[in-house]
This record gives C-alpha cells, structure tokens and sequence, in this order.
C-alpha cells in the first residue's frame, strides 16, 4: 500500500515512502489486539500525522525566532505537505484515517495562512527595529554552526548598539509627536508588539554570546564590552517602548491592551476550527444565549423571593462561602458528589486511576490576579482568600468562590472535565493532539455543565444561580472576546459587560479579561468554551437523545476519540467519513440555522 505514499509531481527531496517506512500505518497481520487499550478504531494515518508534528517541531526549535528565512523554511516544508497529502489514495483509508486527512490538510492549509499574518505583523513592527536582521543573523549563523570572527561580531554589535541609540532617539521625538516611524503608528498594541520583538532578539543574542564566550577567549576579549553596551542600550529601548508608548509604568496598575486581529484573522481561525459560523453570527448565538440564561436568572431570583432582581440574588448567593481555611474541604466534597453522580447515572467510564490521582493546590495572591476563580486537570488550583490579600481583596475572593458558584465547576476542573480528558487523551489517539482546539478542550468541561442542567444537578435556586452565573459569563466570554478582536470593544468595556450583567465582582472582572487579552491565548479561545460545548450538546441530540447511543458510550468514544474540531468529532461518532473536498457545514445552533 505504500505507492500511495509517494511524493507529488513537484517532488521533493524526502519521499513520503520512505518516511513511512519507520512506522508502519497499521497492526501487522496476526498482530494480539489487548481490550481497553486500543484507539476505538485505528487510523491508517496516525504515523502520517506523528511525521508531521515531530518534523515541524523539529524545524520550529532550530528555527526559533521568527525571520524571513524561518517564514520560507516552513512554506516549503508546509508545500511539501500539502504534496504529500494530495498524492496519498484518500479512498483506500479507513474511516479515522480520512478524517485525519481531513483535519491535517486543514492544518497545513492554516499554517500556510498563518505565515502571512506573521510577515505582515513582522512589516507593521519593522521601523521600530531596523537593527533586526543583524541580530537574527548572529543567531542564525550560531545555528548553522558557522565559524565566528571575534573582531567582525564586535564591530557588528558595536554598529547595532548605535542603531539602537538613534532609533530610540528618533521614538521618542515621535512620541512628542504623531506617534508616527516609518508610516506606522506607535499605538500601545504596537508598542506592546515592538517590545516583545526586542525583548527577543535581546534574549537571543545573549544566547548567541553565551555560547561563546569563556570557551574563545579572544571573542571574549573582543565582543565581551560591546556585548554590554548593546544590553544597556536595547533594555533602555524596551523601557522606553514600554513605559512610554504602550503606557506600562512601574508602581502604576499594568493597563490591559491586548492585541486585537481583525475579522479576516478570526475568519481564518473559524476555518481551522471548522466552524460554519460567521464572526457575526455567532454573536447572535452569543446573545440568545445570554439572554435565555438571565430569563433563567430572573425565574430562580423570584423563588428565592427577590422578584425579577437578578443582582439582589447573586448577592444573597455570594455571601454563601465558607469560612478562610475551608474551600480545600469544599472542593474535595464537590469534587466527590460528582464522581458519584456520574456513576449513579452510568454517564462515563471513570477508571479508578483516575480518581485516585487528582490533586490540589492553592493559587496564590499573584496567581488569582489572573486566575480569581479556579484552574483545572490533573491537578485542581483553587482560589480563596490568603493572609497576603488585603482586606477588599479577602472579601471579594470570598465572595466569588461560594459555595454555589464552586459546585458548578468543580466538576469542570476534574471529573468529568479537563482531568478526566486528559487521563483519556494522554492514553488514547494521542496523534490528535496535533489538532488540539479550546472548542474541543474546553468545550468537552462546558458541556457537562449544559447537560448536568439539563439533567437536574442543580438541588435548588441556589445552585440554579451558581451554574446560570457561568453559564452566562461564558456566553458574555463570546461577546467581548470576537467584539473585541473585531474592533467593537475594548477591553475596559468587557470589564463593564462581566460587572453589570454578569454580576462579577470587579476585581474578578478585570482578572478574567486581563487574562483574555493579555495570556497567550488564540482570538477563539474564550469563545470556544460555550460554542464547544453548545456542539456537543447539540451532537447529544443527535446520538443519545434519539436513542443510537447510550450515555457512557457516547462520553467514552469522545474521550478515546482525541483532540479534534467538532464537526470531526461528529463525522467520527457518526461513522459518517467526510468527503475529501470537505469543507464546514454543519449548523448547531437553532438560533441560527
């Protein structure tokens, strides 16, 4: 079966043959199949996508800065890919194999994309740092393992740390002015852009210098003062850079800027997660479903005997915490309610092993500034008041993890959440964390919450209240997030948003969009909480509620299934192999058909 491997016409200089030939597709005839350790059905093309993973992760670490030459390395290797894809007999795969296909031709169509967001960012950042090319070449040639002249790479830096002092000159005269270099403007997302481009390059030639120095004395003896001017003279730039154009200044509170993308960045994004969905449209979802959960609010509000006064009960509700030193004790209880909830109901395989391992940490003071509530997996960190807080921050910590607000997502954070997924994933169709994406990851932990109410969890309006409040935070989560990458709002409005219709106290409000905007998170990230998991809802419908499956069998075959988009996770429950031309289609929301 292996011509069907072999490489395009335009050839390349690694025939996919030959790759394969270390890994074979598939079990040897006669091979032992041993119950409950097997993928629920093997992929011909696991090995394919193993190849790719560890060959891009290869080339990503040698190439480890972001250049013009890292950007050609990759659309060929990325080209080569595509080939390769193209010239393997889609037809003669197994179900598994072609939605692997599928999902990596989606990837590498995506990366190539990427490339030219990258350059055009790396374009807008250009005048800020004409030094740059200098510098990569210092590091590319370390990797290239090429010979240095002491006396040359002195020279070099020495012209680089005088670029750096006039191109600092030349900000700040623009900052006493237009904010305009080179026909760009010195915005704080920009500023925010240059400086992480500076702080890299600074990184990368004190690696340069480090490999050197001390092993040739006579480059020591050259390039070792020139080598601290160039840190003087960029950690001066980067503060300037900082303080001045982003408006990051120390002993003042750090202002949340984050870096908006655009629609066609989001649009492109939305394609690799194989979402059929507008940006626009899925504010639409996003508001009919904020607005159903506030209906919900409104109705447990009056039965707790405050009328349609949805913050009069959440007010009554966040003063039911326990007590400084207790939430460790609460946590485990919940968590435990849980496991037994799921076992009495015969919802999902949980393997004793994996109950026996989780475990538990406290976040710290530092940490809740951007974590207020709780983290999640193999280990659960919780937030709760700490001697180091002062005391308007022990009262709103106490306040936003009660007891009610915790019960609905403990179970999120552990079993049958992010811990229960990552026991399953870390043992079952590991190929597919290539494909790893928040509408899946986060999805899977959200669509227990939707289907634990839509079972009956909740034991009263209490409750009622805990899990509606993040419910609507995660359709509030979509509004501000695609609204603010689509340059409708910013970030002190989604503060206000969390505030006043969701009911956080302020603090956690700002954490949670600090965190948004300011992490290492995609532009879906925060949309893909309740959009993943409105999709597993949705494909409960289809499979359980119609009866084709029953709960556990369902559950399980998402968890040994692995990491994927959704619609995949669809085309794989359902037996149903996508066509090779595929293309996004499926509607999950009757909001918006």
């Amino acid at each position: 079966m292996l011509e069907r491997f072999l490489p395009g016409p335009l050839g390349r200089t690694l025939a996919l043959a030959a790759l394969l030939a270390l890994v074979p597709l598939a079990p040897q005839a006669g091979a032992q199949a041993i119950p409950d350790f097997e993928d629920p059905q093997p992929s011909d093309m696991r090995a394919v996508v193993e190849r790719f993973g560890q060959d891009r992760g290869v080339l990503l670490r040698f190439h480890s800065i972001e250049s013009p030459r890292r950007r050609d390395r990759m659309r060929d290797f990325y080209g080569e890919w595509v080939d390769r894809l193209e010239a393997i007999d889609y037809d003669g795969l197994n179900h598994e194999g072609r939605i692997d296909w599928v999902l990596l031709r989606n990837r590498v169509r995506y990366e190539l994309e990427r490339l030219g967001v990258e350059e055009t960012l790396a374009l807008e950042a250009a005048p800020f740092v004409p030094f740059e090319a200098d510098l990569v070449a210092l590091h590319e040639a370390r990797r290239d393992l090429e010979a240095v002249d002491p006396r040359e790479a002195a020279e070099l830096l020495h012209r680089v740390t005088g670029e750096i002092e006039r191109t600092r000159a030349e900000v700040q005269q623009a900052l006493r002015g237009d904010r305009h270099l080179g026909g760009v403007e010195l915005t704080p997302v920009v500023a925010l852009r240059v400086a992480s481009r500076l702080t890299s390059l600074r990184t990368v030639v004190n690696q340069w210098f480090g490999h050197f120095d001390g092993y040739d004395p006579l480059f020591s003896w050259w390039v070792t003062t020139p080598h601290e001017a160039f840190g003087e003279a960029i950690g001066s730039y980067i503060n300037l850079i900082r303080r001045e154009g982003a408006g990051i200044r120390p002993g003042e509170p750090e202002p949340i800027i984050g870096d908006p993308l655009g629609r066609e960045a989001l649009i492109l994004d939305l394609r690799n997660e194989l979402v059929a969905y507008s940006p626009e449209e899925l504010l639409e979802i996003a508001h009919h479903e904020l607005e159903w959960g506030e209906a919900r609010m409104r109705e447990a509000a009056a039965r707790l005997g405050f009328g349609d006064d949805i913050h009069a009960a959440l007010e009554h509700v966040k003063g039911l915490h326990v007590e400084p030193g207790q939430q460790i004790h609460l946590v485990t209880k919940l968590a435990r309610e849980a496991e037994e909830y799921l076992e009495e109901h015969d919802l999902v395989t949980v393997p004793p092993l994996a109950r026996e391992v989780w475990r538990m940490e406290m976040l710290s003071p530092q940490a809740q500034r951007t974590a207020p509530f709780f983290l999640g997996g193999e280990v659960v960190r919780v937030a709760f008041p700490t001697d180091g807080m002062t005391h308007e921050e022990r009262l709103m910590s106490l306040r936003a993890n009660n007891e009610h607000f915790s019960r609905a997502v403990v179970h999120h954070e552990l079993i049958p959440g992010h811990h229960l997924q990552g026991f399953f994933t870390s043992r079952y169709s590991t190929h597919r964390s290539a494909f790893s994406t928040p509408f899946w990851g986060e999805g899977w932990a959200l669509y227990w919450e939707l289907l634990l109410w839509d079972m009956g969890f909740q034991r009263g309006p209490e409750d009622e209240i805990g899990m509606l409040f993040w419910r609507n935070h995660r359709a509030a989560r979509i509004l501000f997030s695609l609204a603010f990458h689509l340059g409708e709002m910013t970030p002190e409005e989604a503060i206000e948003l969390l505030v006043e219709r969701i009911g956080h106290e302020p603090a956690a409000a700002e954490a949670e969009v600090r965190r948004s905007f300011a992490g290492q998170y995609s532009p879906l990230y925060q949309a893909g909480y309740l959009l993943g998991g409105l999709q597993l809802r949705q494909l409960h419908r289809e499979m359980v509620e119609s009866g084709r499956m029953s709960n556990r069998e369902f559950h399980d075959h998402i968890l040994r299934s692995g990491r994927m988009p959704i619609e995949m996770v669809r085309a794989s429950i359902t037996g149903e192999s996508p066509p090779r031309d595929f293309v996004p289609l499926w509607r999950f929301h009757p909001a918006v058909p």
